[in-house]
């Protein structure tokens, strides 16, 4: 049936119910106040009947299936006040449930409607404006000031201050130009784009947000999937107990009252309405959390492993320095980058970009290229072998490094950078120094996780030990392990789960996808995080803020903590509930009426959580901090070491 059938029904029903107190007021007992009350207990009860009917038809038996019974049973003793008021009460709480429950899902309502209708697309050098789902890929968008970005894309012309807030939860503008990502649902402020699309329709980004959140909102948390088992078998066993409630008194009213009074209704939702709540308040500032169980196990997480490379520092490396050997700087710069334009890798790109900043040519192709995984890379140039890597790789394949330059790689790493050698015809002929900044939000970020309840933080990174060493000492990480191959993280993330452990691991890249796996949560950077990372995750921060992560943690504890309040609310008023009826404290009415208001606390107190305290960006200038030891663990601490 309709919600809005069922509206008007709840309203007419109380509408007769008001005329037939009128008709008491005025006549006391008369025929036209039991019809008043009679049809309005068939109006009220009827969408209640023809639910408890569609349950049964299942083979569940429902709350709407005691209502029913105990209105019958009223009707049949010919207490039709009773019955009038208990049917009422039940549509009537119903509605405002619904009112309420939408209210929850508002922050899903929200992301919706942010998402765009229409777009302007350039075509044989006329404007189109066309729905947005027809725009193709390749197609040339066009963003005026004002505007909301329909595709994921690339701008190819012009520049503007983009609000990012509908992907990322934070309304700060970013600046947008030429050959910067744009993504869809995103608003600019000011400005005009050219974008190239890439992504349309549901492959845009946004369009996997909504239906990642639909998806989590479906899930079922284990506290939750306990009590729909719960109230498989309540449901039931309430109907056998009112049968020997009425076989020992032989009191048809008092095993009517003990049958609808001990309905779970507010037991029911207390879970899912919890959930909801949290979920949708995640969404509403960039946080994915993929559903109830996710929730759970992201409430209990103890200790955290982070990847190093795009979590802990910027993921944005720089060349701090060139030391070229027997050849000059350029001609090293422009050999490491003619090999490393075919690599996908951080520190590869980032010697190409310096390359280009030089404006030095790349003429040559790489060819035979061979990925050596965390050693680096081997290819052909111009007939001459060609490696480029850390000084593992170089020793696996007889590079041999004279004490000189393993001394100056030595001292580049100890001052926090990755020392890329390079090597031709297996003689080296220069080291590339290459830094990565620490994230300015990420020294704030590890302390209010320790006040959130982290016990144990640890770095696994395919970096050398004494950049990961550094970049852990300045922000306090407990323990490090570096030069890891990611199944090195792997097996690290297994021997951290050990008993009393609930362990989450953080990363980025697609090489921490296999570790996010196997944490018992597992959470992406969507900033930069691969879309095989955002999919293998539970969790997903879907700005480049490593400060949302203990916001997400409180979240969660929120959300379980309302949950468990709501738990504890239905089963006290039920409990107190039954007491009063069977001691003649309770009535038919009156009870009905505790026990609607009870769903309505609950469904309230659930609310809280759409206005948990807003995600507030808090940076630290991390340059100026001082280096950080982390304390002897105490012996209580000690099980949450790694090996």
């Amino acid at each position: 049936m309709k919600s809005i059938t069922k509206n008007r029904l709840t309203f007419l029903s109380g509408g007769l119910l008001v005329a037939a107190l009128i008709s008491y007021l005025v006549s006391p007992g008369s025929q036209t106040q039991n019809i008043l009350l009679i049809i309005s207990s068939v109006i009220a009860g009827f969408p209640i009947a023809v639910k408890a009917f569609q349950s049964l038809r299942m083979k569940a038996f429902s709350i709407d299936l005691l209502v029913t019974v105990a209105v019958l049973g009223a009707m049949i003793i010919g207490e039709y006040t009773e019955s009038a008021v208990v049917t009422f009460l039940f549509l009537f709480g119903d509605y405002l449930e619904g009112r309420t429950l939408r209210k929850t899902r508002s922050s899903l309502r929200s992301l919706i409607n942010m998402a765009p209708i229409e777009a302007t697309i350039l075509k044989d050098g006329k404007r189109i404006t066309i729905p947005a789902d027809e725009v193709e890929k390749g197609d040339t968008v066009i963003v005026q000031p004002g505007g909301r970005i329909p595709v994921d894309g690339t701008v190819i012309s012009g520049s503007a201050l983009i609000n990012e807030a509908a992907i990322t939860g934070e309304s700060v503008p970013v600046s947008k130009n030429t050959g910067d990502p744009v993504f869809s649902s995103t608003i600019s402020d000011n400005g005009y784009l050219e974008i190239a699309a890439e992504k349309v329709g549901e492959d845009t980004t946004f369009s996997k947000i909504i239906e990642l959140v639909e998806e989590a909102q479906e899930t079922k948390a284990e506290t939750q999937k306990f009590m729909e088992r719960f109230a498989k078998y309540y449901t039931p066993g309430i109907i056998i107990l009112a049968l020997f409630v009425w076989a020992i008194t032989q009191d048809v009213y008092l095993a009517l009252t003990f049958l609808v009074i001990a309905c779970p209704g507010a037991l029911v939702i207390s879970v899912p309405v919890s959930i909801v709540a949290g979920i949708g308040n995640g969404a509403k500032n960039g946080i994915l959390i993929k559903g109830g169980d996710k929730m759970e196990n992201l409430a209990k997480v103890n200790a955290i492993v982070f990847d190093k490379t795009g979590t802990l520092t910027k993921g944005k490396p720089e060349v701090t320095a060139i030391n070229a050997i027997g050849i000059s700087e350029d001609e090293l710069l422009t050999l490491a980058a003619e090999v490393e334009v075919v690599s996908e890798h951080h520190l590869g790109k980032t010697i190409v970009k310096k390359a280009e900043e030089r404006g030095l040519s790349l003429r040559q192709q790489p060819n035979e290229t061979n990925i050596m995984k965390g050693h680096g890379l081997t290819a052909r140039l111009a007939d001459q072998e060609v490696y480029i890597g850390n000084s593992s790789g170089a020793k696996k394949l007889g590079i041999f490094i004279d004490k000189e330059i393993s001394t100056y790689m030595l001292e580049q790493e100890k001052q926090g950078s990755t020392a890329v050698l390079v090597a031709r015809q297996n003689n080296v002929v220069g080291v590339i120094s290459i830094a990565d900044q620490i994230r300015d939000e990420a020294y704030d970020s590890l302390v209010q996780l320790r006040d959130s309840g982290i016990k144990r933080t640890v770095t696994l990174t395919g970096d050398n030990k004494r950049v990961a060493d550094q970049v852990a000492a300045q922000l306090g990480i407990d323990q490090v392990f570096a030069e890891l191959l990611p199944q090195d993280k792997v097996d690290k993330v297994k021997t951290c789960k050990k008993s009393g452990t609930k362990l989450a691991m953080i990363g980025d890249g697609i090489n921490d996808a296999p570790a996010i796996a196997t944490a018992d949560v597992g959470i992406a950077m969507g900033g930069t995080a691969t879309d095989v990372t955002m999919q293998t995750a539970d969790v997903v921060l879907m700005s480049d803020k490593l400060d949302k992560l203990p916001y997400a943690i409180n979240l969660a504890k929120a959300t379980i903590r309302n949950m468990k309040q709501n738990t504890y609310l239905s089963l006290t008023t039920v409990a107190i509930l039954l007491a009063g009826v069977l001691t003649d404290y309770v009535h038919l009415a009156s009870g009905m009426l505790i026990h609607e208001l009870s769903v309505l606390l609950v469904i309230l107190n659930a609310v809280r959580l759409v206005r948990f305290p807003k995600y507030q960006l808090n940076p630290t200038f991390i340059p100026l901090l001082p280096t950080i030891r982390p304390s002897r663990p105490s012996k209580k601490e000690l099980y949450l070491y790694c090996k």
